[in-house]
């Protein structure tokens, strides 16, 4: 494929992959024996492909033309069904899913890597396989061996889909104040009956059965979280019967279009059939299995289309000439491309910065999702899933926030062509201002670092992710001015964390968890920024060839990232540190 797609850098892929995060030391390993750096490359290229020949050409049709109803039935734009069975086909699905349960058997960070280019390319048909590949994953971990027998296959091959089902009406993200009940049944199986609202890809024509993974109340459970459970119900029963689920509306929404949102009905003839995954009154803590994988791939997501937007609004700067330079502004001059202007290479600085390190912060926690399932000893593996737990509310919350951002930058890098819909940047804006919301609002993940991952296992957590930026900093003799600012800012979280938690009032430590998710979020997204400059300074050979252009644009995207960006922290950690209550104290009328 060409080097100039609009999709993603298939030069940033590479260099994340190979040069810093190393995936070639993951092929060394047992589980991965069978691939090595060609099946990474080709694996990449198929990704590439396939995004850009089938995903990318229905985009911005399936956006003008929303999933509506005809006949009951939900119909979506031509080309999104086809793009589904090429990604099946190709076997992305079960990308990491082990050979021997009937997937490709990848690094855990290669699949990510690979799914990145469907989500630049089209995030609304990449969520369908994005949520079967995370329900086939939480099967093969909380399922039985007949749950997984009957559904996973069909998954993997692309003839069932899969959903989350959380969220109701009246409860939204407060998951203790759910109805929906499961009624044990004489045969072991249960009777589903409530309301789900905000299913995506509740219901469509796209694969011939979808298995919706429930959280209901078993009658005589404790109450709140600790009496969920969850239940597996499919569409279609195992002898074709339609299992009662009804569809009782569509969701329209300002962006992810493509992507159908439903609200589903379960028992109203009487009970849909389900079956318990997992333990009775344990559906929360299975269902995290799901959740936790999917909010780094919002993450990923939202860095994906950051990405993307930012490489449509650099051709656009490049090639669009307006005005002449400061100094120069004889008319009979030519004009020069607006790439040549100073706020505008800010603001084409500001995407790069933000986008490539979302994208770099999600396959450093995909890299440690192969740590905490292959390393080959065990204090490791705990390390790993340790700090993947502390990283993960920051992996999903960043880059929704500043990607976000990005993409509002490349909206005014393209001026008042941005804001019309003859050019896709405003698509990307609109589709990534649902990734602050879904799986863990920007909020409900703020309270989960500070909260609880902050000072989970007496801090063990937040040590274990100040120690490890800590390493990076020993490292850095060629970048004293970034070292010297990460390590002030590790001493503030240091004593802001402190400060919050010895307030003696949780009110008061959690009412601005926000703004302690963005200034740590920004000083993890500075030590990023550094991992990668030092995996630039030990690059040679081959790996340097001709890359002098991609290596400037990676230091100045660091050096605005710390000169403008992180110094935005000192001024949050004073707010913190002073324990303000201005949002405790306003009564709101």
């Amino acid at each position: 494929m060409s080097d100039d797609s609009r999709i993603l850098s298939r030069q940033d892929l590479d260099f994340l992959l190979h040069d810093w995060l190393r995936v070639g030391d993951l092929l060394d390993r047992e589980p991965f024996a069978e691939h090595d750096r060609d099946t990474v490359d080709a694996v990449l290229e198929l990704a590439e492909q396939i995004a850009t020949e089938r995903f990318a050409p229905h985009n911005r049709a399936a956006d003008v033309a929303e999933p509506h109803l005809e006949g009951g039935r939900v119909v979506l734009v031509d080309g999104v069904r086809e793009a589904i069975e090429a990604f099946a086909g190709a076997g992305f699905i079960g990308a990491s899913v082990p050979g021997e349960q009937g997937g490709t058997g990848l690094p855990f960070t290669v699949a990510r890597a690979a799914l990145a280019w469907f989500q630049a390319a089209n995030i609304g048909t990449a969520s369908y396989p994005f949520l079967t590949t995370a329900a086939v994953n939480l099967l093969l971990a909380h399922g039985t061996s007949e749950q997984i027998d009957a559904w996973v296959p069909g998954m993997l091959d692309g003839r069932t889909s899969g959903t989350m089902c959380l969220s109701e009406p009246q409860a939204g993200s407060s998951l203790a104040d759910i109805t929906t009940r499961a009624e044990p049944a004489e045969d072991g199986s249960y009777r589903v009956i409530g309301t789900k609202m905000w299913i995506s890809g509740g219901e469509h024509e796209l694969t011939p059965n979808i298995v919706h993974l429930v959280l209901a109340k078993i009658p005589g459970g404790p109450p709140g979280v600790r009496g969920i459970s969850l239940i597996a119900v499919p569409r279609y029963l195992e002898d074709g019967t339609t299992n009662d689920v009804a569809l009782a509306g569509l969701n329209h929404k300002m962006g992810y279009r493509g992507t159908v949102n439903t609200l589903l009905n379960f028992g109203e003839a009487g009970g849909a059939v389900g079956y318990l995954v997992g333990a009775e009154h344990g559906g929360l803590a299975a269902m995290f299995h799901m959740m936790n994988e999917a909010r780094v791939g919002v993450g990923m997501g939202a860095a994906a289309l950051g990405v993307t937007g930012y490489l449509h609004s650099l051709e656009y700067a490049r090639t669009r000439t307006q005005g002449r330079a400061v100094g120069g502004r004889d008319v009979t001059t030519p004009m020069i491309p607006i790439a040549r202007h100073p706020d505008v290479k800010r603001m084409l600085l500001a995407q790069k910065a933000y986008a490539e390190a979302g994208m770099a912060l999600g396959l450093y926690c995909s890299r440690l999702v192969d740590e905490k399932d292959t390393a080959p000893a065990d204090d490791d593996r705990g390390r790993a899933a340790l700090l993947l737990d502390v990283l993960t509310p920051i992996a999903k919350s960043w880059p929704s926030q500043w990607c976000l951002a990005a993409n509002d930058l490349a909206i005014q890098v393209l001026g008042g062509s941005g804001y019309t819909r003859d050019f896709p940047v405003e698509q990307f804006y609109r589709d990534n201002r649902l990734n602050p919301i879904h799986e863990g609002t920007h909020g409900i993940q703020a309270i989960d670092l500070l909260g609880r991952k902050a000072v989970m296992r007496g801090g063990a957590g937040l040590e274990l992710l100040l120690s490890t930026i800590r390493d990076t900093v020993a490292r850095a003799d060629g970048h004293p001015e970034y070292a010297a600012a990460l390590e002030s800012a590790l001493v503030r979280i240091e004593k802001t964390t402190t400060t919050l938690h010895a307030a003696g009032d949780p009110d008061v430590t959690l009412a601005n968890a926000s703004v302690y998710l963005e200034a740590v979020g920004h000083v993890v997204v500075a030590w990023i920024w550094l991992e990668q400059l030092l995996a630039l300074d030990t690059r040679t050979g081959d790996a340097r060839a001709g890359d002098d252009g991609f290596a400037e644009g990676k230091r100045a995207a660091a050096r605005y990232f710390f000169r403008f960006e992180l110094p935005r922290t000192g001024p949050q950690f004073d707010l913190l540190d002073s324990l303000d209550t201005t949002t405790l104290d306003w009564t709101v009328s």
